[in-house]
């Protein structure tokens, strides 16, 4: 059964929900790195934005941040669109596109902040393994980036996976938020290096399961 992410975003609107709470915790953190003056951000898995528009109309220079929003359902695509027309934001582009496949980045310039929210805990431990292996590809050295992972059913929490792996690939860990009372956690790190590095030569970074 295919699952109706337009609803699913419904409940950010749902006060006190862990949805609601997590995106004040990645607006957080993306007003942080706001403030350090980047000129370009990229979200994969973007939603309707609710996440980064509304803090580029509101922080200085966030403006003049060019903004690449990625967004595979054209119903939240369309919210995006008319999101960053109403806040009149003309240096956001929101492409309708798969955002796990390859392709979608072929013409996209490393950025300085990226977001990968909502993406993680809906991908096989593997697929997560080769997206945060590519993310030095897409960002600047010294790029932020933040992404979002779900506490999970089991015992283990599975967020201690992601960390380790951005580590592995060279990111610092910045920030780690894990309430106790919820099943969001958030994470924030930055891309150390200080060379450009290319595309993994695959077709497919990851595949919604």
């Amino acid at each position: 059964m295919t699952r109706d992410w337009v609803r699913w975003h419904d409940d950010y609107d749902a006060p006190g929900s862990s949805l609601s709470r997590r995106l004040e915790v990645v607006r957080e953190h993306l007003r942080d790195a706001l403030a350090e003056g980047p000129a370009s951000l990229l979200s994969i898995c973007a939603g309707d934005g609710r996440d980064v528009l509304p803090l580029l109309a509101s922080q200085p220079g966030g403006r003049s941040v060019r903004a690449l929003l990625i967004e595979l359902d054209p119903g939240l695509a369309h919210r995006a669109r008319e999101t960053a027309a109403e806040l009149d934001l003309p240096l956001v582009e929101v492409r309708t596109a798969d955002a796990g496949a390859i392709a979608t980045y072929a013409d996209v310039e490393p950025v300085d902040v990226l977001l990968a929210c909502g993406v993680f805990g809906n991908i096989p431990p593997a697929d997560m393994r080769r997206t945060v292996a590519a993310l030095p590809a897409l960002t600047n050295p010294g790029a932020t980036v933040i992404w979002t992972r779900g506490r999970g059913d089991g015992d283990a929490d599975p967020s201690a996976e992601v960390r380790a792996r951005f580590l592995a690939e060279g990111f610092t860990e910045l920030a780690f938020v894990a309430p106790d009372d919820a099943r969001f956690r958030v994470g924030v790190c930055r891309r150390s290096g200080e060379r450009a590095i290319p595309l993994p030569p695959v077709s497919r970074l990851f595949t919604f399961g």
